[in-house]
């Protein structure tokens, strides 16, 4: 197995899941093609304490955000957070990450991966220790924000060490083992928060969820000094400080006026920054083709959009991130302050669904793919959008009856869904990608989607807060909830439908798939063997 198909093979969560993935595509994106070769790394037990350690910051990582989803009606409850704001600590960390994602991986590629990852996971540690002793709501969006912008620094990190550490030889069983820590963090965060919550240690209430990042963090500071090799790219590619800064002010003049709009009655100044924001992402689209021009290192390569494929792969991210930021925010919601259950009751109520993408997604990479190329992926839109259409009727049924063991079927079908797309979707992407222009595109490709996760964070005001008026009686918070949860989920079913469409301007078969199967029986992903022998990884 080579280290393109274990490192698309083994999503297995949705909007946290993809973050995994991140950790290899932004590694592209910051020229991990270029990085030493593993094959002259010593064969002692360092390099395999170095594994551990950057595993467990990915896994950190991906455990952060299922915990802090699971919480949101506690943090809501106990720190008094408006809607608004609750949106942001989950927008925040989201936008700060796919901002700092490439910069991240070619800040490394530049200063040492080494250096960035223990400046990445040192500040991730600060920033959760910030978030745990949070005094105030708008003290825990910018401690979130910080943490977002520490983990862009840290997670790019991860591969390409791995890959500047291990010879070819091995990364097929070193990136089986990441799956494995992928699929455990899917499942265990969810769990995890809730008990953490719901034991509610030392009076802390949801702070422990923040709170436990330290003495991992601590730990992985300390061993990761000592046990990780320093590695450069040869040639990196140089920084485009000001393609960040006017992504992240475009994003922020669309995101804060959806988030805040309805509770300050729509005035005239949100849509005034919203069609701004169009001007804002003119003016990057001029900068970054003259950027491109001057020193060929821009933050978004621009001529890629020219390959049919791409370009919709890039809208089919995006738009699948904001389906995915929609859903998950409302299903806790629907789940803990409309029904209300506990805590560890939604936890466990969200495993059907992890284990399901789980399984679909091995299967696609594995025996799908290869055989039916692009209708696997529209196979997976539809089946999602039954799945959600499913949940909606089942909410409908029941009511606020409705127990976990209902919201089984619609959760197996949504997550059959999205694991038949997650796993090969970057591939299929990048399948008529030129291989010099692999490692952009792969880190363009999730950045995008973390951005549309943000956009879709964002659009709950619309699509749920939007049917849910400001001030309601105990007894109408049940029905109002589920009522706007349904509202919501229609939304999301439109969106899977929508993508389902664009799915059809990806290319029907890979060449690889078509013409190279047998020469490479192992070979399971879009791009085909000559992504190893660059040392690429992409999603």
């Amino acid at each position: 197995m080579n280290d393109t198909d274990t490192s698309t093979g083994n999503e297995n969560e949705a909007a946290p899941a993809a973050r995994a993935t991140d950790a290899g595509t932004a590694a592209t994106a910051s020229g991990a093609s270029g990085a030493t070769d593993a094959s002259d790394a010593p064969g002692d037990r360092r390099r395999w304490f170095a594994l551990a350690i950057v595993m467990t910051a990915a896994f950190m990582d991906l455990v952060d955000v299922t915990i802090v989803n699971i919480a949101i009606p506690s943090i809501r409850e106990d720190a008094g957070a408006s809607w608004s704001q609750i949106q942001w600590i989950t927008a925040g960390y989201a936008l700060a990450f796919a901002a700092g994602l490439i910069t991240g991986g070619r800040l490394g590629d530049i200063h040492g991966r080494k250096r960035l990852f223990l400046i990445g996971i040192g500040g991730f540690t600060v920033a959760s220790a910030l978030c745990g002793f949070a005094v105030n709501p708008d003290m825990l969006v910018a401690s979130r924000i910080l943490q977002g912008g520490m983990a862009a620094m840290m997670v790019p990190q991860v591969l390409s060490i791995v890959h500047a550490t291990f010879p070819a030889h091995e990364r097929g069983k070193v990136f089986g083992l990441f799956g494995a820590i992928v699929g455990l963090g899917a499942v265990s965060g969810p769990l995890l928060g809730a008990l953490l919550t719901e034991w509610n240690l030392f009076g802390l209430e949801w702070r422990p969820i923040f709170l436990i990042n330290l003495p991992v963090g601590i730990a992985g500071l300390i061993l990761g000094s000592r046990f990780i090799t320093e590695s450069k790219a040869p040639k990196a590619l140089k920084l485009d400080l000001v393609g960040v800064v006017l992504v992240t002010l475009g994003l922020l003049m669309l995101l804060y006026p959806l988030t805040r709009g309805r509770e300050l009655g729509w005035p005239a100044w949100g849509f005034v920054s919203m069609a701004g924001a169009l001007g804002v992402f003119a003016a990057l689209v001029a900068y970054e083709r003259r950027k491109g021009a001057r020193d060929g290192s821009p933050l978004i390569e621009l001529s890629l959009f020219r390959v049919r494929s791409f370009a919709a792969g890039v809208a089919v991210q995006t738009v699948f991130g904001i389906g995915l930021g929609v859903f998950f925010l409302v299903w806790t919601l629907y789940m803990q302050t409309g029904l209300g259950w506990s805590p560890l009751k939604a936890g466990l109520t969200g495993v059907p669904f992890s284990i399901s993408v789980s399984v679909a997604a091995g299967m696609s990479v594995q025996k799908l793919t290869p055989r039916f190329g692009r209708k696997v992926l529209q196979a997976g839109a539809l089946t999602m959008t039954v799945g959600v259409l499913l949940y909606i009727w089942e909410s409908e049924r029941y009511g606020l009856g409705i127990a976990p063991w209902q919201m089984a079927l619609p959760l197996v079908v949504m997550g059959a869904g999205m694991g038949l797309i997650f796993a090969p979707l970057t591939d299929a992407v990048l399948s008529e990608v030129p291989r010099e222009h692999a490692g952009s595109a792969s880190g363009l490709i999730n950045t995008v989607q973390q951005m549309g996760n943000a956009l879709g964070l964002g659009l709950v005001a619309v699509v749920f807060f939007g049917e849910i008026g400001d001030r309601l009686a105990p007894a109408e918070v049940g029905p109002t909830f589920v009522n706007a949860f349904q509202h919501a989920l229609g939304w999301v079913a439109l969106v899977m439908f929508g993508i389902f469409l664009l799915m059809f301007a990806l290319p029907k078969r890979s060449a690889q798939h078509m013409e190279g199967a047998e020469d490479f029986p192992e070979v399971t992903s879009f791009e085909g063997p000559e992504r190893e022998k660059e040392g690429a990884f992409a999603g």
